[in-house]
């Protein structure tokens, strides 16, 4: 028999060695909470992270249960980086639904039933009011009454938009009879805290998700290639097209657009378009990738917006999972299209409206929404007041891309209040648009900005590229040897790590 201290003494020894390696102090305070190093996709940390969880993920093959609790200890830990003792608020938000859940699913009363699934709703926007709402109510209270209001020091928990979203679904679908309650604790932990879409979507439903749980799904080798390049797909479409158009060139027009021509200011208005979809598809697409490694499945969260020909299918395209849940639960309720054509309208807009909402405590946002929902409304009134006559063809090329041309131009002109500091700036981008466009400045934007105009080309035309190619690229990654694979996520990796900023930029995403 081996003595104890024989095994024990080389160990320490390792250990010291190890600990005499490393900063030990610095590697201590990044581990920490820091408000202004969250964990996210696109960091060294994390990336040296997800490397561990997943050896010990496939350690724990055999082990199921071991393999859940493993991944919500990780998820838990990847939200206390972003939000601290939020991570808390989270765990009571499941353990919450979780009973509710089991009692809505025994309730037989129907006024219990509906009181049941009140309660859930009013904790969940009774959240949302307080942690987002509450200071821009009181500040609009203040103003009418002309009083000074100092704001209320509230820390925002991360992705509490996509988290109570989710958590609202579950007791609605629960009460609909389309979902059972789960009656395992660990699966609805693991279902609302699973880190990939925690902090910034796609917004899953527990009708897709909690029946994968059930069968503890082991990623396939298709699957795995699939997540990886995914993965890849969504740190180009971040790092090297978002976050370098911003930095170099969308930010600094937007910060002051009276300083800047028209042209420079249609640009950054067409630049922000971009940015905004490459970043906000870059973090679903590597969600969904890194939940694919897991073994688990999402749908699309984005499906080509540009390519739209209207505003209608404009939101079958974007951010799908937010559109098609703002139609479920809000637009249906609200009675959707089942009315008269003035209250069908009025349900559009106000859809919308509460759409913008979501985004945060900003009246730019809820003019977004307004001009959102003012879109919708006008184009089916038209569709209905001017029907297409008999034997005229749609799918003519030349009214594809007019339609997809206007399409386009009318939702950047939204993103313009999406992304305006105040209606002031908005007033001076279109002020200079119309008055001040400057075309003679195109040489000199085009000498100053060459590598900005061409990623924005670059990302456009890989947008508006046939999906078959995409789909074809896909493909031939999955079927490479596993030893490739490795050798074109590394390549792209270097690339990436050579032309990012110095500065980690956070996804937008992350604040709603």
């Amino acid at each position: 028999m081996i003595p104890l201290l024989e095994i024990v003494t080389p160990l320490h020894r390792v250990w010291e060695a190890i600990t005499s390696w490393i900063d030990t102090g610095r590697l201590h305070s990044v581990m920490l909470y820091d408000p202004m190093s969250p964990l996210l996709f696109n960091t060294g940390l994390f990336l040296l992270l997800i490397v561990a969880l997943f050896f010990i993920y496939r350690l724990l093959s055999r082990w199921s249960g071991a393999r859940m609790v493993c991944i919500i200890l990780f998820s838990l830990y990847f939200y206390y980086k972003s939000s601290a003792e939020c991570c808390f608020i989270l765990l009571g938000v499941c353990i919450s639904d979780y009973i509710l859940g089991l009692l809505l699913g025994r309730a037989t009363k129907e006024w219990l039933r509906r009181g049941i699934v009140a309660l859930n709703v009013v904790v969940n926007v009774g959240m949302l009011v307080y942690f987002k709402y509450l200071n821009l109510i009181f500040s609009s209270l203040a103003s009418v009454a002309s009083v000074k209001f100092d704001a209320l020091d509230i820390i925002l928990p991360a992705g509490i938009s996509f988290f109570t979203f989710r958590s609202i679904s579950y007791i609605v679908d629960i009460y609909r009879g389309t979902l059972k309650p789960a009656t395992n604790l660990l699966d609805y932990i693991f279902f609302l805290t699973f880190f990939p879409p925690l902090l910034a979507g796609p917004v899953v439903r527990a009708a897709d998700m909690l029946p994968q749980i059930s069968r503890r799904p082991v990623a396939t080798r298709a699957m795995v290639g699939a997540g990886l390049f995914l993965i890849m797909a969504g740190l180009i479409k971040k790092v090297i097209i978002a976050d370098y158009i911003s930095g170099n060139f969308v930010d600094r027009v937007f910060d002051n657009p009276a300083m800047f021509t028209g042209l420079e200011n249609l640009m950054a208005v067409y630049g922000f378009t971009l940015q905004l979809y490459c970043d906000f598809s870059g973090y679903s697409d590597m969600a969904i990738g890194l939940a694919l490694l897991l073994g688990f499945s999402f749908k699309d969260n984005f499906n080509a917006p540009f390519k739209s020909q209207s505003p209608t299918e404009w939101w079958r395209r974007w951010h799908i999972s937010l559109s098609t849940w703002l139609r479920d639960y809000l637009y249906i309720p609200m009675g959707g299209s089942r009315c008269s054509t003035k209250r069908s309208y009025a349900n559009q807009f106000n859809t919308m409206l509460l759409g913008g909402l979501w985004h945060g405590a900003s009246w730019m946002y809820i003019i977004w929404g307004a001009w959102n929902g003012l879109l919708l409304v006008i184009h089916k009134a038209l569709r209905k007041a001017f029907p297409a006559p008999a034997g005229v063809r749609r799918d003519q090329w030349w009214r594809r891309v007019a339609n997809i041309f206007l399409t386009f131009n009318l939702m950047a002109i939204g993103f313009m209040f999406f992304r305006a500091r105040s209606m002031e700036h908005v007033g001076q981008m279109v002020g200079q648009i119309f008055t001040n466009f400057h075309m003679s400045v195109a040489p000199q934007l085009w000498e100053g900005y060459m590598a900005v105009i061409l990623i924005m080309l670059a990302g456009y035309m890989m947008h508006f590229a046939p999906r078959s190619w995409s789909d074809r690229m896909r493909q031939g990654y999955i079927s490479l040897t596993p030893l490739w694979q490795a050798v074109i996520l590394a390549v792209v990796l270097i690339v990436i790590i050579q032309v990012r900023s110095s500065k980690i930029v956070p996804f937008i995403y992350l604040q709603y």
